[in-house]
């Protein structure tokens, strides 16, 4: 967990890259979620998505630790690929980038176009995880965790803007992949010695977090589908659990439908656009609104980097398969 000062150092070193995100209460969806809900645009960023925040710490922990490295290799549904591949070529540092088959082609054309070479292999997430440690020993190449603790670091600062600009915020809504976000909120909200309770979001096709929450005891679970594939782990990080177990203060689970739902009502109420993941905050306030009367929550709207034919299908009411 880092202080208020570190976070802030943080900040001003991701400031020299991009700029603070803004976060806006939209009226038509307040009317919607029955309170006052202020969202974080975390896709108003130099990939579309919050962790290119994580990566910029990262290089540039790397860079100072570790200066004789020439390549880092990791794995990735899309935006934490974007992130390494954006900011270790800034560095000077080769990204290598593992995908599984049938990844976001639109993700893996924005991870080449930021300098990485993509590599394809596995039938989903964990499957390119296991792929990234062997060609790490035959290459030569410094891995790049899912889950980093100065990943998390950089990664905090949009909590740090969000709670600086409304401390008063009852609920924060969050989304978990392989938990970066969730615990970057909760360490912003303890260094900024707030009582804002922060409530994790799963998919319901993907609910390894929740269940581990619940259990108190890591559990996995098995290959399924989710256009939400933000959230699309079935194997919890062990160091992002010790923080989001202890943190928060609840964990949502969330359906394919009711987050194709979220992002229509994104774009149709604020012409923002929302990958499966970006949305899953709002489904969940949304599936909340009756607990929530008077209160005012944050959502994080963590990216925008849907698929064309993905946001085709939801605008026509359907449900990505």
């Amino acid at each position: 967990m880092f202080t208020k000062h570190q976070l802030e150092s943080a900040a001003q070193y991701i400031y020299q890259h991009m700029s603070a995100t803004p976060q806006y209460s939209w009226p038509q969806i307040n009317t919607k979620a029955g309170c006052t809900v202020v969202v974080k645009h975390e896709n108003h960023t130099p990939i579309g998505a919050f962790k290119v925040r994580g990566g910029l710490t990262f290089m540039s922990w790397l860079r100072a630790n570790h200066p004789d490295i020439q390549g880092i290799i990791t794995a990735t549904r899309g935006n934490h690929g974007q992130s390494q591949a954006y900011a270790a070529t800034m560095a000077g540092i080769k990204p290598v980038i593992v995908v599984p088959h049938g990844n976001s082609q639109e993700k893996n054309n924005a991870m080449r176009a930021f300098g990485a070479e993509l590599i394809e292999h596995g039938q989903d997430f964990n499957e390119s995880l296991l792929e990234v440690n062997r060609l790490a020993k035959e290459r030569n190449l410094f891995v790049v965790p899912p889950f980093h603790e100065q990943i998390m670091l950089g990664v905090a600062t949009y909590g740090l803007e969000l709670m600086t600009a409304h401390p008063d915020l009852d609920r924060i809504y969050v989304p978990i992949g392989c938990g970066s976000g969730i615990c970057g909120t909760i360490t912003a909200r303890n260094a900024l010695n707030l009582k804002t309770k922060i409530i994790g979001v799963v998919s319901d096709q993907f609910p390894a977090a929740k269940k581990s929450f619940e259990s108190r005891q890591i559990i996995n679970t098995e290959v399924a589908y989710s256009f939400a594939d933000g959230m699309a782990v079935r194997s919890p990080v062990p160091d992002a659990y010790s923080i989001y177990s202890k943190g928060a203060e609840s964990i949502v689970e969330v359906s394919d439908d009711e987050i194709a739902e979220a992002t229509r009502i994104y774009f149709s109420d604020t012409h923002n656009t929302t990958e499966g993941a970006g949305a899953a905050a709002l489904a969940a306030v949304l599936k909340e609104r009756n607990q929530l009367t008077n209160q005012k929550v944050g959502v994080i709207l963590t990216g925008g980097n849907i698929d064309t034919n993905q946001f085709r299908d939801i605008l026509e009411g359907k449900t990505p398969t």
